[in-house]
């Protein structure tokens, strides 16, 4: 009898968990397997042949591929950037919007908009915003900050793809710092305010600590978005001025599909997924490490 009903139980969780399990083994785990594969060959997409050469493809990636490397530092750059920026609008904005306002349910919605729209869609509509709206701006009001060539230059452009990022991100993460604001527990805020505490210490020794939770979060979001940005990337600058704002992502893209060399493309990108990965596992370890419990 109890082998039957273990058998039912197994078989029940077959049932709930077979589907998702093979949907995830046919469209993730296969693909990142053969990627791994094809990342030690010279295949470029098109025959059937497929040529091994080792680590030749890690090797050039390491020591000789100056675009990609250049790639990387923007990258970098920008994920640092955007990290800070987008977690700290959001936490600004979540502050903001737990006090007592009659239109903080509006403006959440406002501040959470830009988040829905498409990566693409966005990025082409600021792309008509600095080029066209800036420049009518500046041509009527002759305000530096309008008059800049915030695409044709590369720290514009830089700092560009930054506003954009942090525009449309920091509304998602708004959303996550309110949920963990909310729960921070009242009577200890109040008796920490009878005691005198200012605003800048109840922030720092009780709102941060009791948080740590969604901080972890918003900072694991924040780092694999900004690692892996192209939609924004492609739309306001596809990589220019000269290659100044390539991405690794579109530097994967350029190798793989237009340069038809996709065992050095997965190479990039399984190199890139090793980086991404350990940066991340670092990040939630310490973070994880500063939670505290009620």
């Amino acid at each position: 009898m109890e082998s039957k009903n273990g058998f039912a139980r197994l078989m029940q969780q077959w049932v709930f968990l077979g589907p998702a399990l093979l949907f995830f083994t046919v469209i993730v785990l296969a693909p990142f397997l053969m990627s791994i594969y094809y990342s030690f060959t010279e295949w470029n997409g098109v025959t059937s042949h497929i040529k091994m050469n080792g680590l030749d493809n890690f090797k050039h990636i390491i020591f000789d591929d100056k675009d990609y490397h250049n790639a990387f530092w923007f990258t970098t750059r920008f994920s640092i950037t955007s990290v800070i920026l987008t977690n700290l609008v959001g936490f600004l904005l979540a502050l903001m919007l737990t006090q007592a306002l009659k239109t903080r349910n509006v403006l959440r919605t406002i501040f959470f908009m830009p988040n829905v729209i498409g990566g693409l869609l966005l990025g082409f509509i600021w792309q008509f915003i600095f080029v066209k709206g800036f420049a009518m701006i500046g041509e009527l009001t002759h305000i530096g900050f309008f008059e800049l060539p915030w695409l044709g230059d590369a720290p514009t452009s830089f700092w560009a793809i930054v506003i954009v990022s942090v525009w449309q991100g920091s509304g998602y993460l708004m959303i996550i710092y309110i949920a963990a604001l909310m729960n921070v527990p009242k009577d200890m805020v109040e008796a920490a305010y009878i005691d005198g505490a200012t605003r800048w210490q109840m922030l720092r020794q009780i709102t941060l600590p009791l948080i740590m939770p969604a901080i972890t979060v918003c900072l694991f979001l924040t780092i694999s978005w900004s690692f892996k940005i192209f939609d924004l990337n492609f739309s306001l600058t596809k990589g220019g001025p000269f290659g100044s704002t390539e991405s690794v992502s579109i530097n994967i893209y350029q190798e793989a599909f237009r340069n038809n060399r996709y065992g050095l493309g997965t190479a990039k990108a399984f190199v890139f997924f090793i980086v991404v990965a350990i940066i991340s596992t670092i990040q939630v370890v310490y973070t994880k490490r500063k939670e505290v419990e009620v």
